[in-house]
């Protein structure tokens, strides 16, 4: 008899805050647990208002950088995460896989593999078959990143994850050096395309390719969460 899949609940939080989203995060990953008590694994599915986010690596940007980004309407938050200086916003699909290793594989390294192998699949499934990784962070489209990818892990828990430009407005990156690397730039699901491509046509795809990839079960979650 083959072994149970894990379990995944998939949150659908609508647009939050930057401020809001780190805060469900934390509400879904400081679970109590016990020997009767398993952890919950959550899919958290958003949309961001217009942040600036910076990872552990911070190398280039200071105080005047901030108060530069800041006064272009968008919120700056330095984080917890891998990776560097990235941009997100309406008509990006954020997903932060809020799981414990323990009930997958207790690797970081195979996590953000199998991470960006999902992100590989999505972009597949919705038409666009070069979509691969690189020596840089993220998934790219040729010199292109389609989609950013930064995660932070303790004790075998995840936190932060991806941000998928669906019909993301690609101008807000060119007030930055997107994760750092110099001389390539963003592209976006409707870009690549041609048509404009929805949250929702985006989200039904990496559901699938998520529940594929990740070799789990998921289910809707049924109750609101609050992040007021």
């Amino acid at each position: 008899m083959s072994a149970i899949k894990p379990l995944v609940t998939v949150v659908r939080a609508g647009r939050l805050s930057y401020t809001a989203g780190l805060r469900l995060q934390e509400q879904l990953s400081k679970q109590k647990v016990s020997d009767f008590v398993e952890f919950r694994n959550f899919l958290l599915l958003l949309e961001h208002d217009p942040v600036y986010t910076i990872g552990i690596r911070t190398k280039g940007y200071t105080a005047a950088d901030e108060r530069r980004l800041r006064q272009l309407g968008a919120e700056f938050h330095r984080t917890d995460r891998g990776g560097l200086i990235t941009f997100h916003g309406p008509g990006q699909l954020v997903a932060y896989p809020i799981l414990n290793l323990r009930q997958f594989q207790p690797s970081i390294r195979w996590y953000v593999g199998t991470l960006e192998q999902m992100v590989i699949e999505t972009c597949r499934r919705m038409g666009i078959p070069n979509a691969s990784t690189t020596k840089d962070t993220g998934i790219w489209v040729g010199d292109q990143k389609i989609c950013a990818i930064g995660v932070h892990g303790s004790r075998y828990v995840t936190t932060h994850g991806i941000g998928l430009n669906c019909s993301t407005d690609l101008q807000w990156f060119d007030h930055i050096v997107p994760c750092g690397i110099e001389g390539k730039g963003v592209t976006s699901l409707t870009q690549q395309l041609g048509r404009h491509i929805s949250l929702s046509e985006a989200t039904a795809n990496l559901l699938k390719s998520f529940a594929q990839i990740f070799d789990c079960r998921l289910q809707e979650e049924q109750k609101e969460r609050v992040t007021n």
